[in-house]
């Protein structure tokens, strides 16, 4: 029996890998369309399933943490207050002439080069790491949460004040137009 008997095929996909593709794609094609469209709340509906695509895929990862929050709060917290910050600035529903400035062109040229810096640095960065499979697993709750509250606390915080600060600017200023209004 030879060696290449014996050994699994280096491209063989498991089902996993597969679904990880899957989903992938669909999540990939979603996030285009949630920045493509002309409505604002088609786009963030989209997003939510941009959103949910990624807990899928974190999911297949076996990091249920990271999904459960992603879930919790990216799903559940952040898309209802955009869509409540947009209900209370009265934004259109359907298409939004503003919100088109025609500078689509430079937009994706701008993306495409923000695109290809991103993963230029990422492959650089880890060209050469490898992951210890001998220590605790990488998407487990403990090390997870070490990783989220000893280096990504502050950005957390800031995220929340500055959505709390854009669904307080948004009642201030569905309270502006209603004052108006009345007068």
């Amino acid at each position: 029996m030879t060696l290449a008997a014996t050994a699994p095929a280096f491209l063989s996909p498991s089902g996993v890998e597969i679904a990880f593709l899957l989903v992938g794609l669909v999540t990939l094609g979603a996030a285009v369309v949630t920045v493509t469209t002309r409505q604002l709340v088609h786009a963030a509906l989209w997003l939510v399933v941009t959103l949910g695509g990624l807990a899928v895929e974190y999911l297949l990862l076996t990091a249920e943490f990271i999904a459960w929050v992603q879930v919790l709060i990216y799903v559940g917290s952040v898309v209802v207050l955009l869509l409540f910050g947009l209900m209370l600035t009265k934004a259109p529903i359907g298409r939004s002439p503003d919100a088109d400035s025609g500078n689509r062109p430079v937009a994706l040229a701008v993306a495409l080069a923000a695109a290809a810096a991103l993963v230029w640095v990422v492959v650089d960065a880890f060209r050469t790491t490898w992951i210890d499979l001998d220590g605790p697993a990488q998407g487990s709750t403990q090390v997870s949460g070490e990783i989220l509250f000893r280096h990504w606390v502050l950005p957390f915080e800031a995220l929340s004040v500055l959505l709390l600060a854009a669904l307080v600017g948004a009642i201030v200023l569905s309270r502006k137009n209603a004052k108006e209004a009345r007068d």
